[in-house]
């Protein structure tokens, strides 16, 4: 049985990577968060506090379970705030990763690190691992720096990007661009959508996969991983209303230029995905899949309610 610590434990990855990991015998499964547990069953793995921006409580945490693999996920991921807040994304994104990494060095830990399409600057996606970065906000050249800090370190290291995850967390604490839409669209609120920005929507589940087949396989180096799906954020969200049977007249499309926002998005980013399927076996599901699954925990998050 190997150790896997997992950082950001109470996101949405985070709880999917918990589900996966949890009461697998090829794991031992210690999940860490800043606070208390918000997973539900508590049972079949190890829970610990930590916040990944005080270095001394990371290199005791890393001491305590000397991890085989560590799965970094927790960051500062709200990119008007990163924008807003550079020291406070710096600290999470970048300086935190420094320590887990040193921690990763001391004991020989191969680290998966999230990333994020918007290093890139959304000039000629879809992209390749390999293309050049050139990131427009504060959010993406911390996430850039965090992954140079990877590169260059002495661990064994995996680099997954991925683009606009979205699910369900168990306690419904975490929004994403299907709950949004679906929520406002439901009470028969209008909503505007940017039409000029294009993106390969990824599932929480389809991305934990990933990171679980990275880490089964030791696989070395940067994996794009994202859902199959290339298109624009407005037809993200018709293909939302169209699978719930919601009302597309609500969906108003407008220019991301009119939005005003603190920090700039790159306008179309989308990945290549031959990598990741012929390394790790990566077999993303399709958005309506997708959406599908959603549904479904939607549904099973009600009755349980």
């Amino acid at each position: 049985m190997q150790t896997i610590l997992l950082t950001g434990s109470n996101g949405l990855l985070g709880q999917k990577l918990t589900a996966l990991f949890r009461n697998d015998p090829a794991w031992r499964l210690i999940a860490t968060s800043k606070g208390g547990n918000r997973y539900p069953d508590k049972t079949g793995y190890t829970y610990q506090e930590l916040d990944i921006r005080d270095e001394k409580q990371v290199r005791e945490t890393l001491a305590a379970f000397r991890p085989d693999v560590i799965i970094h996920t927790a960051a500062m991921t709200n990119v008007d705030a990163c924008e807003q807040d550079r020291a406070g994304c710096k600290a999470l994104n970048v300086d935190a990763t420094r320590f887990l990494v040193e921690g990763a060095e001391a004991h020989g830990s191969f680290f998966i690190h999230l990333s994020t399409d918007f290093i890139f600057n959304g000039e000629d996606g879809p992209y390749r691992e390999e293309d050049r970065p050139d990131p427009l906000s504060y959010y993406g050249h911390s996430k850039l720096e965090s992954e140079r800090i990877v590169r260059e370190s002495g661990v064994g290291w995996a680099i997954l990007r991925t683009i606009l995850v979205y699910g369900v967390v168990h306690d419904m604490s975490r929004s994403n661009i299907v709950l949004w839409a679906k929520g406002a669209l439901e009470k028969g609120q209008p909503i505007q959508v940017v039409d000029d920005h294009f993106r390969m929507p990824t599932l929480a589940e389809d991305l934990a996969m990933a990171c679980k087949l990275a880490a089964g396989k030791r696989a070395p180096g940067v994996f794009h991983i994202s859902g199959q799906d290339y298109m624009s954020v407005l037809e993200t969200v018709q293909r939302i209303a169209r699978f719930f049977g919601l009302d597309e007249g609500l969906i108003n499309p407008i220019s991301a230029a009119t939005l005003n926002q603190a920090a700039p998005r790159p306008p179309r980013t989308g990945f290549v995905l031959d990598k990741a399927r012929g390394v790790l076996g990566y077999r993303p599901h399709s958005f309506e899949e997708g959406l599908e699954i959603v549904k479904k925990q939607l549904s099973s998050t009600r009755n349980n309610t």
